[in-house]
């Protein structure tokens, strides 16, 4: 299941800059609004150095990185969801993504133009908000416009689908996203039938100046707490340090985020960071043929984990076993492992932890 995720923002706030430094894609860039016509895709691999060290001692015949698809889409403006700007059609393509990644302007810079003559990343955020509010506010009406008369006519199942997109319908028209509520394990599959993007969380880029790296000024700060108070989080990124590194070597790279106080690039931070938001682990498999990370969401079985690879596997599921990529690299070989003990057979109540090296058996 790689991870899918939609790139919103404000025409102008460097979201375009960003999308090519992650993919590398080369989407236009230009100064000003609606550079990006349709959206753009790109697909990159997520950073695993346990990947590598198993490569080493397997010497497989290829290596396979589990993936993160970002989705660029055009700038939004105010009046979005109703046609301005290059109209709606952009918000049915974030309701395909896993999560929202929302590129915020924390920066000023008198040659680039904001669409609204001024920098203030709290307006930029509600603006967007309303516009996917607005979106599904309309989605949410001609859904129960289809159920009145089902649910009028006494069927159970339109009655609880009904009384969800009331809820829904509610906090929307309140402008509040419907990921802001609360809601009842049961409620989730109606709500999922929505197909609502306010539902997606979010995690907010704050583009910055070089300068400002690698924590950001008073304008990150007027991000986080927003961010807190809604549960999300919050990446300080340099769109123009971003694209640098992403014409460097691994090592020179390294070098020069050094030079910034910073750790990682802002890809491996948004991936960290979407991987943490969305509650999602990577568990590996290895062997002669191929070294290979898997995604799969936080407290998974083992037979769902196994289905992630195919569905025969989890269908067919007998036992997985399993050893911890910390343990192999501690001992130095599987047998070493299992002498120590450390080598296990797991059934389909086990769940899955990250790192977990696991092998399954299963029959169809």
């Amino acid at each position: 299941m790689a991870l899918k995720i939609g790139i919103v923002g404000m025409p102008n706030v460097g979201k375009s800059t960003i999308f090519n430094a992650l993919t590398k894609a080369g989407a236009q860039v230009a100064n000003y609004p609606f550079c990006t016509i349709d959206p753009n895709v790109g697909v990159v691999p997520v950073p695993d150095a346990r990947l590598q060290k198993l490569a080493e001692m397997y010497k497989p015949e290829k290596i396979t990185p589990t993936t993160v698809e970002f989705v660029d889409i055009a700038g939004l403006v105010k009046g979005a969801s109703t046609g301005e700007g290059l109209g709606n059609q952009f918000l049915g393509y974030i309701k395909e993504t896993d999560a929202i990644l929302h590129v915020v302007r924390c920066f000023e810079d008198s040659d680039i133009i904001h669409v609204s003559g001024t920098v203030d990343p709290i307006r930029d955020i509600e603006v967007i908000q309303t516009e996917l509010c607005l979106r599904d506010l309309e989605t949410v009406q001609q859904r129960i416009k289809r159920l009145e008369k089902t649910a009028k006519g006494g069927d159970k199942e339109s009655k609880v689908a009904m009384a969800i997109a009331e809820k829904a319908l509610k906090l929307l028209e309140d402008g509040k996203p419907v990921r802001k509520s609360e809601w009842a394990k049961d409620e989730f599959p109606y709500l999922r039938e929505l197909q609502l993007i306010t539902q997606k969380p979010v995690l907010y880029a704050a583009n910055v100046k070089e300068g400002e790296l690698p924590n950001g000024g008073p304008l990150v700060d007027q991000v986080r707490k927003l961010a807190q108070e809604e549960g999300s989080q919050v990446g300080v990124i340099c769109g123009k340090v971003e694209a640098e590194v992403a014409e460097l070597s691994d090592q020179e790279a390294k070098e020069y985020l050094k030079e910034f106080g910073l750790k990682e690039s802002g890809l491996n931070q948004l991936i960290r960071l979407g991987y943490q938001l969305l509650g999602l682990i990577t568990y590996l498999t290895a062997g002669e043929k191929e070294v290979r990370a898997w995604t799969v969401l936080k407290g998974s079985t083992a037979p769902q984990a196994a289905g992630v690879i195919h569905s025969d596997f989890e269908r067919g599921f007998i036992r997985a076993e399993v050893m911890r990529y910390d343990d192999l690299m501690k001992y130095g070989s599987q047998q070493a492992v299992k002498e120590k003990g450390l080598y296990r057979l797991e059934g389909k109540d086990y769940i899955v932890q990250d790192g977990d090296i696991i092998y399954f058996r299963f029959n169809v």
